[in-house]
């Protein structure tokens, strides 16, 4: 057989070494991909005013779901490669890769032309308002074109550092990430053209991320190729869904986060208090990428070394990935609760009402940094030695079966503060169970590795 080799020694190399290598790059990538989403707010928040990021705020579960859909498929497939690659099955990691884009290509075409057809009754069901309903419409207008590359470009990052090139995974968001600057500036304040102007800014910077991403596996890529069959193709495409279901559904859970938080602000403060839980939900992706960093750093370390057998390796590379975990949720928590008005003051101006109150709430809010870290890091580990079923289970409380009864009920036992408590408590009683579990499994296989 052929010997390939990715461009990192996942089998012999130092494990921090490793880690660091894929560490700095993957998050700078991911933070500036998180820009495009911050920038958006900030542009639409200084150039429109509080209903625009108000009317942003109601689309971005859409733009979630999307996420959601290619991290799926961009772990099912990377953790699926990863472990063909440790066994020198080069054409089956290919080959999965390929049919993951595949269907990604077939489901992200039905939904854009669903969307499309169906506008108004998607910013309805997404709990958009009259008042907000024009700005919501021209936003996912002009953001259609986007969700559609959007898919591409998220398992192009995961395979991309699987394969040995997390520096180029970086360019791919950091590029992208100047260009939606740039001409988000442009067009919300030169052209004047508010929320539509900010979603064409931020399609044509996916849409650039989404070519550097098929450039890289044309012309770059070490081991991976696209090389289609469509043996398997059924059976194959479902083991990527069940690996990376926790991944999409940590999406949703983002987006039921952000339906139920704008549901309950609405209900407790009206289109004011959408406004300032959308600088939260602004936040939100920047702390979920550097979380993410450190689960995608160690991800394809772990599922290398879990296919080659090395478990020694793979409890090492998940030690390290808790310990930066817990110390990247201390700095976002601290970064967030001590510089809450000038935060507000990027978006709006923090006198008014719905600054006011967001001054007031994210110091609160800013907790959930210090749970959400580590159980991402606990959920990413799951995912990579093919443990399915705990990762989807420890998703779904985190942001769906904790996080729904938070948010109806804190606010009734401690008003004010309750609402923005919600998140940090559905996270921190998520890690003790995580904790608890991990824990209890480690004792019954002591020394495994393979918890």
């Amino acid at each position: 057989m052929e010997q390939k080799t990715t461009g990192l020694d996942y089998a012999g190399g130092k494990i921090s070494r490793l880690f660091s290598k894929m560490f700095f790059p993957t998050l700078l990538g991911l933070i500036f991909n998180a820009l495009i989403t911050i920038v958006d707010g900030i542009f639409v928040g200084q150039g429109v005013g509080p209903d625009g990021i108000a009317a942003v705020n109601i689309i971005a579960p859409l733009y979630m779901v999307v996420t959601g859909s290619g991290l799926m498929f961009g772990i099912g497939s990377s953790v699926i490669a990863g472990i063909a690659i440790a066994r020198e099955d080069y054409r089956r990691a290919s080959i999965n890769t390929t049919q993951a884009c595949v269907l990604s290509a077939v489901i992200i075409s039905l939904l854009v032309v669903m969307i499309f057809i169906f506008k108004v009754p998607t910013a309805r069901m997404l709990g958009c308002s009259d008042r907000l309903l024009p700005g919501a419409l021209d936003y996912l207008t002009w953001l259609i074109p986007g969700i559609f590359f959007l898919i591409f470009e998220c398992i192009g990052m995961m395979v991309i550092r699987l394969d040995g090139s997390p520096k180029f995974a970086m360019y791919c968001n950091i590029i992208p990430a100047v260009i939606n600057i740039v001409l988000d500036y442009y067009l919300v304040f030169p052209c004047g053209m508010g929320v539509k102007g900010a979603a064409i800014a931020t399609s044509a910077s996916i849409a650039i991320g989404a070519a550097m991403v098929f450039v890289y596996f044309i012309r770059f890529s070490y081991v991976i190729k696209f090389i289609w069959s469509a043996r398997n193709f059924f059976s194959n495409t479902w083991r990527q869904i069940q690996i990376g279901s926790s991944a999409f559904i940590t999406e949703i859970a983002m987006s039921v986060m952000m339906l139920t938080g704008n549901y309950m602000f609405m209900k407790y403060y009206g289109d004011t208090g959408v406004a300032a839980f959308s600088i939260a939900c602004y936040l939100f992706p920047l702390m979920f990428m550097m979380s993410n960093a450190v689960a995608q750093s160690a991800q394809p370390i772990i599922s290398y070394n879990y296919g080659a057998g090395a478990s020694r390796r793979v409890s090492e590379a998940f030690r390290l990935s808790v310990k930066v975990a817990a110390l990247c949720g201390l700095i976002a928590f601290l970064a967030i609760a001590f510089w809450a008005k000038p935060i507000v003051s990027l978006f709006i101006s923090p006198m008014c009402d719905a600054g006011r109150l967001a001054v007031a709430g994210l110091p609160v809010y800013s907790a959930c940094a210090l749970f959400f870290a580590v159980n991402i890091s606990f959920i990413g580990y799951y995912q990579s030695i093919e443990k399915a079923f705990k990762a989807m289970v420890f998703t779904l409380m985190r942001g769906i079966i904790v996080l729904i009864p938070m948010f109806y009920i804190l606010p009734e036992i401690i008003p004010g503060a309750g609402i923005w408590a919600a998140i940090p408590a559905s996270e921190a009683i998520t890690l003790a169970a995580i904790t608890l579990t991990y824990l209890y499994t480690r004792r019954r296989h002591s020394g495994s590795g393979q918890d």
